[in-house]
């Protein structure tokens, strides 16, 4: 009996073993197929950023070669700057360096591109390089040799070892201290060197001076954990505190440290109100009281009225909605500060609220507290009518006021707001209220204009 029931079991056991084994086949050549592709798209990264670095360097080489006088040719090699660096920027995050030390090579180069982009759009006939700045372009040109040189050694171990990507990546992923990596300690190299150069001068824009001047726009002293309970009590109109988790972040970083703030409530804590303040000043940098939301019963107008009496109780006044959008149920918000009938955009707060109930859910508040900055407001040089020249011939202007918004150079600049439609589409459009000149053009969907309508200040 066992005989026949083997010689009946055989072809199906034979067959059941071919089939795994070519479905093991399969998955292993799959497999390969993946990894070979993935090595293959970091090799190519690979060699596109050390191809762009070394490009960058002969292109800080040909700018310096070029008179300071030859506006058009200083301001081509800049461009050519800006988009090498941006596009290095690009290489470096499609390799597998996020576990790896390499910050102060990212740093240096979002700085590098930032600098480049806001010299090339200046109008250097009104505002000529100065002796720092390109003090700071010699400088860059020397970094980025060294740069090109450090990596271009990196890249000839790999082609001279055939070095995989892929062992990278799984090096970095495990949890061991890694050790003789040619590619992981070529980078670290780099990072090390870029990291000892000497501080440039990036100018007002820079990545650095933008965090240290976040910093010292905070106003108030420091705050302990239950000074934050009772400012999170407050806004939340409660008198108890007891049950508030706070958690202090940041650590020795001035410019990240906080409080976070949660406040259980429902059943089993579902619908907890989180909060984060700022250590300095006790400023609320953001509100959430995340929950489904289910169905729509009213309509963006009427949840920015509300949002409007949510930002009054709360002591944020003179705010005018300026954008609206609609999301999963979730109207958006956002005010701008009002001051002396002008609109100032770099103060912003976002406010969230259900259409379901116009229970307001949410408030971003990080523009706002690090926008309070003392103005001094002037008056425009450039009336609304002579503005209004640098509009199409074909936009009907609907609406026309003052405002402050940011320049390509992160510059703040007083502005003539028009509001216009043409080509069925309703525009947004600012003119420099100094020089005249077309600053930036926003368009404004239908659901927009028609909840602005009407608008509160």
């Amino acid at each position: 009996m066992y005989k026949r029931l083997s010689i009946v079991m055989f072809p199906f056991l034979l067959v059941a073993l071919i089939g795994a084994s070519v479905w093991g086949y399969l998955e292993h050549q799959e497999k390969n197929t993946i990894l070979i592709k993935a090595e293959n798209q970091y090799q190519r990264a690979f060699h596109d950023l050390s191809f762009h670095m070394d490009k960058l360097h002969t292109e800080l080489g040909n700018t310096l070669a070029v008179n300071s006088t030859a506006e058009p040719s200083y301001r081509k090699g800049l461009v050519n700057v800006w988009r090498l660096t941006s596009q290095a920027q690009s290489d470096i995050t499609q390799l597998p360096l996020t576990l790896l030390p390499f910050n102060k090579t990212e740093d240096f180069l979002a700085n590098m591109a930032n600098y480049s982009y806001r010299m090339s759009v200046r109008d250097m006939t009104k505002q000529p390089l100065t002796e720092t700045e390109i003090k700071t372009l010699s400088s860059l040109y020397d970094h980025s040799a060294e740069i090109t040189k450090e990596i271009r050694g990196v890249q000839d171990k790999v082609m001279t070892n055939n070095l995989r990507w892929m062992d990278v990546e799984m090096a970095l992923a495990s949890e061991n201290e890694v050790h003789d990596n040619a590619i992981i300690d070529g980078f670290s190299i780099v990072d090390k060197k870029v990291g000892a150069y000497e501080e440039l001068n990036w100018g007002p824009g820079s990545m650095g001076m933008l965090s240290q001047k976040k910093i010292s726009m905070l106003s108030g002293n420091d705050m302990t954990a239950d000074q934050i309970k009772q400012k999170a009590a407050q806004f939340l109109g409660q008198a108890d505190t007891a049950n508030m988790q706070v958690v202090e972040n940041g650590g020795n970083t001035p410019e990240n440290q906080s409080f976070s703030v949660v406040v259980p409530s429902g059943t089993n804590g579902a619908d907890s109100a989180q909060m984060d303040y700022t250590k300095k000043g006790g400023h609320l940098i953001y509100f959430m009281k995340p929950r489904d939301v289910k169905e729509s019963k009213f309509d963006l107008r009427q949840a920015r009225d509300i949002a409007n009496e949510f930002l009054d109780q709360h002591e944020y006044k003179d705010m005018s909605a300026v954008s609206y959008d609609q999301y999963q149920n979730i109207a958006n918000i956002i005010f701008a500060k009002r001051e002396n009938d002008v609109t100032i955009y770099p103060q912003q707060i976002s406010v969230k609220v259900a259409l379901d109930t116009l229970e307001v859910i949410g408030l971003q508040a990080t523009d706002f507290i690090y926008g309070q900055v003392q103005r001094n407001i002037g008056q425009p040089k450039i009336t609304a009518a002579e503005a209004r020249k640098q509009l199409s011939p074909n936009m009907k202007v609907t609406g026309e006021s003052l405002a402050i918004i940011k320049n390509d150079l992160d510059e703040e600049v007083l502005c003539h707001e028009f509001i216009g439609k043409m080509n069925n589409n309703l525009y947004r459009v600012f003119i420099n209220a100094d020089l005249g000149m077309e600053e930036k053009i926003e368009t404004i969907r239908p659901d927009q204009a028609q909840a602005a309508a009407n608008k509160t200040t």
